[in-house]
């Protein structure tokens, strides 16, 4: 199945985007993590474009998008979601189901809570919504949102962009780390080291608190409408952990948890086992 690379203009900002599968066909729309973009899905897409249409963007500031400088574009998750709203209604997507991983997560849950009734089914791959899932890497961040002038905080925080941490991001937790190919964090590290782009992460990462702020409004969507969920998480993921994929059975009655023995990203060691569940997943939920 072949995917198509595309730019649309949202907000005057360009959008980049890939696309596959017949347009007939349900929707899903797959939203990336840090420090990755719509790259992370260049094998998934293939798999699940054979059934289904298939929408995967990348945020201002990531992969191939614009990248507006902090001073003209505020950096916030509700400002993302803004543009995804935005870009989704360019392209005239009525309902459709969201694929969440880590940042994906705020920017989809953020979509999900303001308009419910577009969204069909949820699929979390490490995209978190729970206290119980942020883990004690998180400390620097924390930190830095108790301080955010602190030079010691500020560095903490930057130290993170640093290739070895976001090689680590990748390998931290997977049962093969020669299995995972080194293309993923030199792409994300020639986005990131980008002038400018590290002050946007640095914004993201201080308005990430106010994610935690939303769960609340999060988990009352997920009581209120029930969207039938999937959560299959790669459980050694040194941010996220598996009580995060273990709390959504709180608030949701369909949902399947599944937790995978590898880390952050389990499509680079669990593509197979991932696109199996998500297919069978989305074929019992949106052909019944």
């Amino acid at each position: 199945m072949k995917i198509e690379h595309k730019t649309i203009s949202v907000d005057g900002i360009s959008i980049f985007y890939r696309e596959a599968g017949n347009k007939d066909n349900p929707t899903i729309l797959l939203l990336h993590g840090y420090p990755s973009s719509s790259h992370m899905y260049r094998n998934l897409i293939p798999k699940l474009a054979r059934q289904y249409h298939v929408i995967a963007p990348d945020y201002p500031g990531f992969g191939r998008s614009d990248q507006p400088p902090v001073e003209e574009f505020e950096y916030t998750f509700d400002n993302l979601s803004e543009v995804m709203h935005s870009f989704i209604e360019k392209l005239g997507m009525d309902k459709f189901s969201i694929y969440v991983h880590d940042f994906g997560a705020p920017v989809g849950f953020i979509l999900a809570s303001k308009y419910p009734e577009r969204i069909q089914t949820v699929i979390s791959q490490n995209g978190n919504a729970y206290e119980e899932g942020l883990e004690p890497a998180w400390a620097p961040v924390r930190a830095f949102w108790e301080n955010p002038k602190d030079e010691n905080n500020i560095k903490a925080v930057m130290d993170l962009f640093s290739e070895e941490i976001v090689r680590l991001q990748y390998v931290s937790g997977t049962r093969n780390p020669e299995h995972i190919s080194p293309d993923n964090w030199v792409s994300d590290m020639y986005r990131m080291n980008q002038p400018g782009n590290r002050e946007i992460m640095l914004a993201l990462h201080y308005d990430y608190q106010n994610n935690l702020k939303a769960y609340p409004i999060w988990h009352d969507y997920f009581r209120r409408h029930q969207p039938p969920t999937l959560v299959a998480w790669g459980k050694n993921d040194m941010f996220f952990g598996p009580n995060g994929a273990l709390a959504y059975s709180k608030d949701l009655k369909d949902v399947e948890i599944h937790l995978l023995n590898t880390g952050h990203f389990p499509l680079e060691e669990d593509l197979e086992v991932s696109s199996t569940l998500i297919l069978q997943f989305l074929n019992d939920r949106l052909n019944k």
